[in-house]
Order: structure tokens, then sequence, then C-alpha cells
């Protein structure tokens, strides 16, 4: 039986992997069309779709719930770069959106998968309003009339 780390059993990662080896694909085909200038579009893809694959893993290793959820938001991150990285390659016309609806379709998953997980792991990212207890509105309005009251004493 082969050992495997926590963060390979992620559906997440494996999704990642699996976006990785489409990428590269596109990325082989747009190399290879001669006189095409793609490179600085297909090597941000490149680093960006390697990013997603490492915060994951190295998110999934960390202890500290906040510091998780940063790593997972900045694989998030990552992921809506390909996804404009691939949009760039249609409008540059370098290929179709046909051509890169797959990836599109894997990064829509994978985003949806970090933002669960950034909200799970964040602390206090959120604001939300505590439930109130009963008679709360008196006590305040209580505290207005000292305050009134000492205001009239000051005259």
């Amino acid at each position: 039986m082969t050992d495997v780390f926590d963060h390979e059993k992620l559906d997440v990662y494996r999704l990642t992997l699996e976006f990785i080896r489409w990428v590269s694909v596109l990325l082989k085909e747009l190399h290879a069309q001669p006189g095409v200038a793609s490179g600085e579009v297909r090597d941000q893809l490149d680093r960006a779709s390697l990013s997603i694959l490492l915060n994951t893993a190295e998110g999934n290793g960390k202890r500290q719930m906040p510091l998780r959820a940063r790593y997972f938001d900045d694989a998030r991150g990552s992921a809506m770069e390909c996804a404009a990285c691939l949009d760039a390659l249609v409008a540059k016309q370098l290929t179709t959106a046909e051509r890169i609806l797959p990836g599109k379709q894997m990064l829509v998953r994978i985003v949806s998968m970090l933002s669960r997980m950034v909200e799970r792991f964040s602390s206090g990212g959120y604001v939300r309003e505590e439930q109130g207890e009963y008679g709360s509105a008196l006590k305040v309005e209580d505290e207005d009339e000292d305050d009134d009251e000492n205001e009239r004493k000051k005259s």
C-alpha cells in the first residue's frame, strides 16, 4: 500500500492535477503554432495552474485555521487567474472558446471547492450580528435617559 499525504486525499487537489494535465496539452498546442506570440500568457497560465496546486497542498498542511484559509484563498485567486488567462487566449484569437470550455468547467469546480474551504477555515472573517437579548433596547433607552439627565444637571 502506498502512503499518501493528506493533501493528496482532497478532491480539489486531484481536480487541480487533472486541470494541470489538461492545460499542459493546451500549452503544447499553443507552443507548436508557428509565428504565434503567446509566450507571456502561456507562462502565466503555467505558473498560475501550478500555484493552485502548491497553495492547496501547503495550506492543507497548516495547523492554524486562519493561515490555512489564507493559502486556500491564494489558491482560489490563482484559479481565477487561470480563467482570465484562458479568456485572454481567446481574446487574442490564439484558441477558441470551445477549446477552453473543459478547462473553464474544471476551474469553476475548483473555485467553488476552494471558496467553501476558505469559508470553513476562516475565523472572524465574516461580519455577523449577534442575537440580542430580549429587552436590550430598553437598556439602551435607559442609558440615553441617564445621559439626558446628566446633561440637564450640567446646565
